[in-house]
């Protein structure tokens, strides 16, 4: 009559316990006794998290960001190393992939004065806070350096034209220098909160970010600029995918539980891809890029998707473990008796 009032057992967990309790009654009796496996319930069949209220916008973002900072690093080595066809590529992808970046992050947002509220305070404890500041440095040098790619020739006399052009260069640089911020903010963000999924892989989860963003900066450039440019392309995607590969392996080594999170149903698949696709690309990149441009393009492509998948995968594995009080109570009950013991 009183369940669930102050305090209350649910009624399933009260019968639980009292079957348990009249089983293990029985021992004196020399009978066996069959505990069964604990179940992991909230209270009332609540969740003890709440799942992101993030749509798929978000891992879009993940990706498109990652992206942006990828291209950029390409375009700044492009850049100094001379081979203007791979810059050109990859300072135009940098921009697409940056303003593709804002479009879900605003979309997710709802509102886009929100974006703008954030630079109002600077909170270096606040992950959130210093990304937003890093996509605001970052943006303005990869913006400059695209603008002055899409110049007509006719115009490049003009002073407005020449001083563009002078000012493309540094500011490119310094684009491509804050990029590793902007490919492992994200890691940080997410692994800062409380969902088990990502906040477990938190150690690792940056090496992920940055390795995926940099195989497919660099599959970006091998898609779209001529296999004699695509050099430094190529060397930055290898780097980057095998960082990736052997940073998932290492995630998945140190996960506890919510392993089986991201080893089930839609996330498993997203994984496999993610393997499988960055494989493919790797092998493809080191044995195929620089001799044609099929093979340049489709090892891009592989690189990309591969990519994809990975931020998909991290996403949606910490939605999964949100749904389940087992990975909220089982790593707590762990972490406390190894403090005890």
């Amino acid at each position: 009559m009183f369940q669930g009032i102050q305090g209350g057992r649910p009624v399933a967990e009260t019968a639980g316990h009292q079957d348990r309790r009249r089983r293990s009654g029985k021992r004196g009796r020399g009978e066996q006794t069959m505990v069964p496996d604990a179940e992991f319930r909230s209270y009332y069949g609540r969740p003890v998290l709440k799942p992101p209220v993030w749509k798929h916008e978000i891992p879009a973002y993940l990706f498109t960001g990652g992206l942006a900072a990828g291209t950029a690093v390409v375009a700044a080595g492009a850049d100094l190393t001379g081979r203007p066809a791979l810059r050109r590529v990859s300072w135009l992808g940098s921009f697409a992939g940056l303003l593709a970046s804002l479009w879900f992050l605003v979309s997710d947002l709802g509102r886009p004065e929100r974006f703008h509220h954030m630079l109002r305070v600077v909170k270096p404890t606040s992950p959130m806070s210093v990304g937003t500041w890093v996509l605001t440095a970052f943006g303005p040098g990869v913006g400059a350096a695209a603008v002055n790619e899409l110049v007509p020739r006719r115009w490049r006399n003009t002073w407005p034209a020449r001083l563009l052009n002078r000012l493309a260069r540094p500011l490119g640089l310094s684009a491509a220098a804050i990029a590793p911020g902007v490919a492992s903010y994200t890691a940080v963000l997410l692994s800062h909160t409380a969902v088990p999924g990502w906040n477990e892989v938190r150690d690792e989860l940056p090496f992920v970010f940055t390795g995926s963003a940099a195989a497919s900066g660099g599959g970006f450039g091998m898609v779209f600029a001529p296999v004699e440019e695509n050099g430094p392309a190529r060397a930055f995607a290898a780097v980057g995918a095998a960082q990736e590969l052997v940073a998932s392996r290492v995630m998945e080594h140190k996960m506890g539980l919510i392993r089986e999170a991201y080893e089930h149903g839609h996330v498993a698949r997203f994984g496999r891809g993610a393997e499988w696709l960055t494989i493919a690309g790797l092998a493809g990149t080191v044995l195929l890029a620089g001799r044609s441009r099929a093979g340049a393009a489709a090892s891009g492509l592989a690189l990309l998707a591969g990519s994809a998948c990975q931020r998909f995968r991290v996403y949606e594995a910490g939605v999964e473990t949100t749904k389940d009080p087992k990975y909220v109570v089982v790593p707590q009950r762990e972490r406390l008796n190894a403090r005890t013991s």
